[in-house]
Formats: C-alpha cells, structure tokens, sequence
C-alpha cells in the first residue's frame, strides 16, 4: 500500500462522528478511500451525514495523518485494512468489523486460531495462576490466545500464553503510541516480539471508559471461544462474554467459590449457557481439537508427572529434578490438578493419583 493510499485510509477513519458501518456503506459505494475522497460532496451526502460529506470534501489534512505515517515507518508496525488480505478473517464474521486496525507485531498470530481469556482487573493470586496455566496449555495446543492487556486476568492470559509456542493477540482500547496501562510496558514489549498488539483507535487516543466496549468486541469477535476466569457482576469481561454470544462464539466459564464475589460473573454465565470449565479439556473437546492438547501437553507435563513417581514430593524437589523454573514447574502443577491428574497437599507437596 503506497503513501496516499495509506494517507486516505487513516484520515477517513480519523474523520469525527463516522461509524464503522457508515465507514464500510461508503466503502461499498464508491470503493476505495482515494475514491472515496475524490466522489462529489452531493454524492457522499447520499450515504452519509452532511457534516461528514463535508469533512471528506475538504480533502485529507496532511499534518493529521503524519504521525500515523511516521509511525508506519518504524519496524513492525503495520495498518491493516478491509481491503488488506492480511485483515483476519474471524473479524470478518461479526456485524460490526473495524475498518482498520494499526498492529505492532507478527500479524501471522492473526491468522492462527483463536481462544481469548478475560476476567477481573483485581484477580485473586489463585485467578491469576489458573489463567497462566490454562493460557500456556492452550498455546502449547496450537491456539493463540487473546485478551486486552489489562491488568489482572488480561495480563496473566498473555504471560502464560507467552510461556507457550503459539503467541498471543492484545487488543487495546487506546492509540497504538499509548501504553495502558504504563506498568504492562515491558509485557507489551514482550508481546511485540512474540505475538502481536492491535487496536482499531487512531495514535493519541487515550483510555476512556466508551472505548473497552468497543475493544472487547475484538476481542470476542477473533476467537472461536471466550472463556471468563474471575468476575463480578459489574465486571466489563460479561460485556465480552456477551458479545461472543451474540457473535455466535462459543462462552466458558470457572467456576469459583460461592462466597467470591469474584465468583458470581462467572456462575451468572454459567446460569445463561455458559460451559463450565475445570479442565482444559472442557474447553478443546467442545471446540473439537482435543487431540491436539494429548499430542502437545505429554511433551510437557508426561516428564513432570514421571519426576513425581507415586510418592508425595515438593514443588522444589521437582524443580531440581526437572531443571524448570519454578514458574514453569507452578503452571504445570495447576494444569496437572485442573486435570485431575495429581492432588495437592499440605505444605507445598503434591502427589499423583493412579
């Protein structure tokens, strides 16, 4: 895509009260953005608002567009478009797809197929490991996993997805110049090198409460399943859950304790439909790729479980054994448990069941 057509792409998504779906009516009317911005303003009028008719009449504002193309520039960073045969496919599905999307990464992570995982922003330090383990078990199985880079559920979905083979998708609700929130800047540092960060709001544009909706229909909308870790009732990750329905992907849910509040988001789904999940393989047996995990998870966890033998061990006799971080060796355990192959007991030791 040379300059101009670059330059038309990213004015007239930054052109102000334009909507995807009045943006993808003059897509299907008069073609590309050039064409677009070279239709009469009497035409254009036919499709859109005047106000709006007027402001593609006044032609592209050249020190607008500017950063978006200096930013273009830089190494990995890349906008893809409707038009593009890179934009993913899975996004092409739901009724409302973004026009455009500035990505910084390896945009192949955007063809792999796809499982997102949200939850609580004050997650609980046992949501956070079940999120790891769980994200690292379904990159292993060859899914990519995507959330939104938020704090709690969001980051440990990507760091545990990062622990696997297959990359992770975070799809944020600010300018691509912006990182939200600051403490997640070596995270998205790290995404960059092994998966990809995206979002469809132009450079600039900070965090408001009217963009994470907006985010979160990405979100859904590029995976064939959500599951939902931890949540309250008030929780943003039912708005994603939400979604999925509506945009006919299949929702997961954790359940918790029922004294968690924590816990009740995801009860609520379940209540509504939602699969209950305690395995792993609750989520790939619904999906129909559960032969993947038996092929991918024994690389992984079969040496652990025969470091154990039958006898109870410490987690830090088989990180000596094993020679794993203890990360590692943690994330394993819990998948282990999740899948109940070994029990754990007091004092740090654990023990496989026959």
């Amino acid at each position: 895509m040379d300059v101009e057509e670059l330059s038309s792409w990213v004015a007239l998504a930054m052109i102000y009260g334009l909507g995807g779906e009045s943006f993808r009516q003059l897509l299907s009317a008069f073609g590309t953005p050039q064409h677009i911005y070279a239709t009469p303003v009497a035409q254009l009028k036919e499709i859109v608002k005047p106000e709006i008719a007027k402001a593609i009449g006044d032609g592209i504002d050249e020190a607008k567009v500017k950063p978006a193309l200096d930013w273009l520039q830089q190494a990995g960073n890349r906008l893809v478009t409707l038009a593009d045969e890179d934009y993913p496919r899975a996004l092409l599905e739901i009724s409302d797809p973004p026009p455009l999307l500035y990505a910084k990464g390896d945009i192949g992570c955007l063809k792999q197929p796809t499982i997102a995982i949200v939850g609580s922003r004050n997650a609980t330090p046992q949501g956070i490991k079940t999120t790891e383990a769980f994200a690292e078990a379904l990159s292993e199985a060859g899914w990519c996993v995507a959330s939104g880079m938020a704090l709690g559920i969001d980051g440990a979905a990507h760091r545990g997805a990062l622990r696997g083979k297959t990359g992770t998708v975070a799809v944020v609700g600010t300018g691509m110049d912006i990182v939200y929130p600051a403490r997640h800047r070596d995270l998205a540092h790290e995404i960059v090198q092994h998966g990809v960060i995206i979002s469809e709001f132009a450079l600039g544009e900070p965090s408001k409460p009217a963009n994470f909706p907006r985010r979160n229909r990405i979100i859904s909308g590029l995976a064939r399943g959500v599951l939902v870790v931890e949540a309250n009732l008030q929780s943003g990750s039912l708005i994603t859950a939400r979604l999925a329905a509506e945009q006919g992907r299949d929702v997961f849910a954790i359940p918790g304790s029922i004294h968690s509040p924590l816990s009740r988001g995801c009860h609520h789904l379940i209540k509504q439909g939602a699969k209950l999940v305690d395995s792993i393989r609750d989520i790939l047996e619904e999906l129909g790729d559960a032969p993947i995990i038996e092929e991918s998870g024994e690389t992984i966890i079969s040496p652990l479980l025969e470091q154990m033998g039958f006898d109870a061990v410490a987690a830090e006799t088989l990180i000596q054994r094993c020679g794993l971080t203890s990360e590692q060796v943690s994330a394993m355990l819990l998948s282990l448990e999740l899948d109940g192959k070994i029990a754990s007991l007091p004092g740090g030791y654990y023990q496989r069941i026959i």
